[in-house]
């Protein structure tokens, strides 16, 4: 088959069929989703973007196998928080990762996730890294991930071809959630979680010895002004 009829056959199935939507109880799995009858799976969830900052420095004033190193081992320690608070991971992208939260805890989940890695990556991720690759400290660089989180319903669906497809989480939440991490402040702030996230929170994941450990604040994410919160607590792991 040519190039051109594949496509064409590719997008009467993808496009000229409707959605076959179910409702999900577990986050998917690649196996769990067809990838051209438009199967989709839609979930009431939690989503959380953990993204490495001063990425373009680590790329430009240090070699390959130094930044390898600093992006493996802040994505390894984020995968490694979320998973401990029930997260599932499904995406990784460059130097992001991104997992689903469900349940009835997942909004406070995903929040004590997000301080955890803030903790994690001040208070061991960067001592290691400076005690093995010292030429980070003596240049400045400080291994830190901005996270996002936005709660909301999405589906979840497969993209791609045979043999390389993944899956995609469209929907609001997902979209939110990955703006809100590439939120660049001065300071310490790290975590950013929409009022809907906030409001479903645990005291535990709110409060720290009686004090609110977010902030709100007016901000325009994606086009859209909204009212989200931010924090600068980390939690230690």
């Amino acid at each position: 088959m040519a190039l051109g009829d594949e496509i064409r056959s590719d997008l009467d199935k993808m496009v000229g069929k409707p959605w076959r939507i179910r409702d999900g109880n577990v986050v998917p799995g690649s196996d769990d989703v067809g990838l051209y009858n438009n199967d989709a799976v839609k979930l009431d969830a939690v989503y959380l973007y953990a993204d490495l900052l001063g990425s373009t420095k680590l790329a430009r004033d240090f070699t390959p196998q130094v930044a390898g190193k600093v992006i493996r081992a802040s994505l390894r320690t984020a995968s490694l928080v979320i998973k401990e608070f029930e997260g599932e991971i499904r995406s990784y992208d460059g130097d992001r990762v991104m997992g689903i939260f469900i349940g009835g805890s997942k909004n406070s989940n995903a929040a004590t996730a997000a301080l955890k890695i803030n903790a994690a990556m001040q208070e061991i991720v960067q001592p290691a890294l400076y005690a093995k690759l010292p030429t980070l400290e003596r240049d400045g660089y400080q291994p830190r991930m901005c996270v996002g989180i936005a709660s909301g319903e999405a589906f979840i669906a497969r993209a791609g071809v045979r043999g390389s497809s993944d899956l995609v989480s469209i929907g609001r939440a997902p979209n939110v959630a990955a703006k809100l991490s590439d939120i660049r402040e001065s300071g310490t702030w790290r975590t950013y979680i929409t009022a809907q996230v906030y409001n479903r929170l645990k005291d535990d994941a709110k409060l720290s010895e009686g004090t609110n450990m977010w902030e709100a604040r007016n901000a325009s994410v994606g086009g859209e002004q909204m009212t989200i919160y931010r924090s600068h607590y980390r939690w230690s792991v």
